[in-house]
């Protein structure tokens, strides 16, 4: 029975799974360094070799306990590992250690701003189901293809195995592709300032598991959900969750079924494929790890831990909008990255004004970080330097012009600002005596112009203050120029 007259409800929610930015894996003291050659980062744990013992590493549990509360989750004072059995070639000991009925912590939301393409930009409450730690499988390598369809054979490394995952599962309040992308993108930025993780996607420090469902109305049960894996990136997240969403309104309103599985998204050719049917719980056989003892959290190690938490993306930027007056849009980009943050409110503290900070920062400043592939913290041009540079443009020192021009070398080699406008001879003319001179000739070289200004053609004058600053190569104090040009020529 076709149904394109309904209106179909999408209902989506996240599975993240976090890395957890120790030194060390979860179980093993063996090293979690990214890019080394292949098995170089394993021991007898790791392997499931018999008689080893898991042991927790304690830096794991404040990690996940300080992100779980950067969720407003409510931390649990006993959990406890169980083990998720499963036969796959990246996972050594046929089971993997994770949280199951008694996770670490559960109940949480976060609020996200969600920029929809044509839409005025909302705030969205979204709810977190839980977060639980858990051991990370190894990486299989496809020789031939990018996936196991089409390889000759595949290798398998076991560095990543044994790798502390904070898995942050959300409830289905999300409703678009937009909405997701956001979300996904907040969580990072989130685990980003706690320093628990770089949430960098292209190394799989954050990866993100769809779960996809639609249904006719709000009141209908929830429809077949399908989970969508392989999205690298938040675009992609976005794409994916656009692409699943017409393929199953299409399949209900064409009388097929919508099976439940587990499909892949592929970037290349902006689909999602079938990948396997998916598990249920009961198939994974979920029991206590005995070999791992309960968790407790103390209520004094959960309020030292609270106590260490930064300030969080979403308070930056009420902040910086309510206290120091900025646009919506300026607060959220200079929030983005923790170090574009913490740049900014320096400046600030070294006396740059709020909004100039703000447009430099996110502008020339960005630009140039991104070109070169930094980070704010690798800049060799301190904030103090900045804020020197921007005083001097405030007090007519220099021209906006003249900072974009020393701007290339302050960047590479970071340095005085006032300092290179004087070995630079590039200062603002700021003696009325000197700018008159110039003006007087620029009048006697421009008679016609002149008479036709005082004729009425009161646009010229912006004739006279180009003719100046080319004079001056840019070094006539703009405010004073101004009000000599317009008492000369009204004479």
């Amino acid at each position: 029975m076709s149904e394109s007259n309904v209106s179909w409800e999408v209902v989506i929610g996240l599975e993240t799974h976090v890395q957890l930015g120790t030194k060390s894996k979860i179980f093993t003291s063996a090293s979690t360094t990214f890019g080394d050659d292949p098995n170089t980062h394993i021991d007898p744990v790791v392997c499931g070799l018999p008689g080893t013992l898991p042991v927790l590493n304690k830096k794991v549990l404040e990690y996940a306990v300080k992100a779980a509360m950067a969720l407003n989750l409510n931390i649990a004072s006993h959990s406890k590992f169980d083990r998720k059995q499963y036969f796959y070639p990246d996972l050594p000991k046929n089971y993997q250690i994770s949280q199951f009925d008694e996770p670490i912590a559960e109940d949480g939301w976060i609020e996200v701003e969600v920029a929809e393409k044509g839409k005025e930009t909302y705030v969205k409450k979204i709810g977190i189901e839980r977060l639980h730690m858990e051991e990370d499988a190894g990486k299989l390598v496809h020789a031939g293809s990018d996936q196991l369809s089409g390889s000759t054979h595949s290798l398998v490394d076991y560095n990543r195995a044994g790798v502390a995952l904070a898995e942050i599962v959300s409830k289905p309040d999300l409703r678009t592709g937009r909405e997701a992308a956001e979300y996904a993108a907040e969580v990072r930025r989130i685990m980003r300032y706690l320093g628990v993780s770089d949430g960098n996607m292209q190394e799989g420090s954050l990866r993100c598991d769809v779960n996809i469902s639609v249904r006719p109305t709000i009141n209908d049960p929830f429809g077949t959900k399908v989970e969508i894996k392989n999205m690298n990136s938040f675009s992609a997240i976005q794409k994916a969750c656009e692409y699943e969403i017409k393929r199953q309104i299409k399949a209900y309103e064409s009388g097929e079924e919508v099976k439940q599985e587990t499909r892949l998204w592929d970037e290349g050719k902006q689909l999602t494929k079938s990948m396997r049917s998916k598990e249920g719980s009961s198939d994974y056989r979920y029991f206590p790890d005995p070999d791992l003892g309960p968790i407790e959290v103390s209520n004094e190690l959960k309020e030292k831990w609270r106590s260490e938490l930064p300030e969080l993306p979403a308070a930056k930027r009420n902040r910086y909008s309510t206290e120091l007056g900025l646009s919506i849009y300026d607060a959220r980009v200079l929030t983005d990255e923790s170090s574009m943050a913490t740049y900014f409110e320096k400046v600030v503290n070294e006396g740059g004004a709020a909004k100039s900070s703000a447009n430099w920062i996110t502008g020339d400043l960005a630009a140039y970080i991104k070109s070169n592939r930094l980070t704010f913290d690798q800049l060799h041009f301190q904030p103090s330097e900045l804020a020197e540079m921007l005083k001097m443009i405030d007090t007519g020192e220099i021209s906006g012009k003249i900072a974009k021009e020393i701007l290339p070398e302050l960047l590479s080699k970071g340095g005085s600002p006032k300092q290179l406008v004087q070995e630079r001879g590039l200062g603002m003319i700021g003696d009325p005596k000197v700018i008159e001179e110039i003006i007087d000739q620029l009048i006697l070289k421009h008679p016609n112009e002149v008479e036709s200004f005082r004729s009425g053609k009161k646009k010229l004058l912006g004739f006279f203050v180009g003719q100046l600053m080319k004079e001056t190569k840019g070094k006539a104090d703009p405010k004073l120029a101004n009000q000599i040009l317009n008492k000369k020529l009204q004479a």
